[in-house]
């Protein structure tokens, strides 16, 4: 029997079941990623059945679910159901729009107040502003395309589009865009830790003009990077259209934008995307650490009397501007990292809450970049209230 849930209820399908017959759709599988095909005869077969290997799923086996990478069509593809209107839609993906509305919303506002700083001159002499100019225009980059995803995604499985030429151009990009902004956050945010670290370990001797040319650098290799260890996933997208006999009859025509790789490339992709996630991650948790000990270091010359223990509450007090960035960012990397770890794959589209959980994580830390940068730093905020005035000054104007 096989079971499975719909519309709140627990239903099986039960057949008569042979081990010793093979019936494997006479070499014509149209199973991707390994899955097996069964029919449900030797003579005349009017139906078929991939069976999945384990982190995969689909009507083909066509999404590789590993938590690490995993896209929208394979979280929620088959809860979006066709031609049917937006509010009559399953619960979770009116949630997921709502999600979809305010990460957009909040991400808009934080990169206009962050370029409202990082516009300045003055403030881009060190590497740090650069690094979080880079970083307010990828957040918004990344923003548009998440939108773009999610509203594209959303409208060509409600209405299944045939549009092949704009299907086509969606699929190779915007998954490779999206991936690509998201990266380029992530290394851009640890740089600024790293810097704020380097600050720490050299004191007097940190050079901000070599600083600011050597983030110009930084920047350009971190997209080289980024690109390079991306660009095999447009390569191997493909579009994919479910619209066999069986969909048909069950009104579920569908189209996917998949990525199919071969076991060697799955392994490739795997390690790939542990690499993104672990270096800005090991990156700011090794700043924050740095930039206490330091800091403390150089304290406790100054002051013997003190105790370690007093010295360092001092400084994570008098350093707490510096050290929220790299606490924060290790923070929220932990909840995805537990959750990838302890549920490695969706078995099937139904096991969608913690896949969803995770995907929607990893969009929270570019929605940031003001909060933990901007508002801690009294010179930061300085400028964006002078830019704020500016802009204040410039509309009474034009109502003048």
């Amino acid at each position: 029997c096989l079971c499975y849930n719909f519309t709140n209820k627990r239903l099986s399908n039960c057949f008569n079941f042979d081990s010793r017959t093979s019936v494997n759709c006479q070499d014509l599988s149209d199973c991707e990623n390994g899955g097996k095909c069964v029919q449900d005869g030797l003579k005349c077969p009017k139906k078929s059945i991939c069976v999945c290997p384990k982190c995969f799923h689909g009507r083909r086996c066509q999404f590789n679910s590993h938590l690490f990478g995993l896209s929208l069509d394979a979280i929620l593809g088959y809860h979006i159901q066709p031609y049917i209107k937006l509010t009559s839609q399953p619960f979770i993906i009116k949630l997921s729009l709502i999600l979809t509305i305010i990460i957009t919303i909040l991400g808009i506002i934080n990169s206009i107040l962050s370029l409202m700083v990082f516009k300045s001159r003055e403030l881009r002499k060190s590497g740090c502003s650069v690094y979080l100019l880079g970083s307010s225009l990828t957040t918004l980059f990344t923003i548009i395309i998440f939108l773009l995803k999610f509203s594209i995604f959303l409208h060509a499985q409600m209405t299944y589009m045939t549009n092949s030429i704009f299907l086509n151009i969606q699929c190779y990009t915007l998954d490779f865009c999206l991936r690509i902004g998201l990266c380029m956050d992530q290394y851009l945010n640890a740089c600024v830790a790293s810097e704020r670290a380097l600050t720490a370990f050299q004191g007097v001797r940190f050079n901000k003009e070599k600083s600011q040319q050597m983030a110009k650098y930084i920047i350009i290799l971190i997209l080289f990077w980024t690109i390079t260890t991306a660009i095999h996933d447009p390569i191997h997208r493909q579009i994919l259209h479910d619209n066999d006999d069986d969909a048909v009859e069950d009104n579920e025509k569908r189209i996917w934008c998949i990525a199919s790789y071969s076991s060697n490339f799955r392994i490739f992709n795997s390690i790939i995307n542990l690499i993104h996630f672990f270096v800005p991650f090991v990156l700011n948790l090794m700043s924050a650490l740095i930039i206490i000990f330091f800091t403390s270091q150089k304290r406790k010359k100054a002051q013997k009397k003190l105790t370690y223990r007093q010295i360092i509450k001092e400084q994570i007090q008098d350093h707490l501007h510096l050290l929220i960035a790299p606490v924060v960012l290790v923070l929220l990397a932990f909840p995805r990292l537990i959750l990838s770890f302890i549920a490695t794959c969706m078995n099937s589209s139904y096991d969608v809450w913690l896949p969803l959980i995770g995907y929607f994580i990893s969009c929270i830390p570019p929605l940031l970049t003001f909060i933990i940068f901007v508002m801690p730093s009294k010179l930061y905020m300085s400028e964006f209230k002078k830019t704020s005035t500016q802009i204040q000054t410039r509309i009474r104007s034009c109502f003048l």
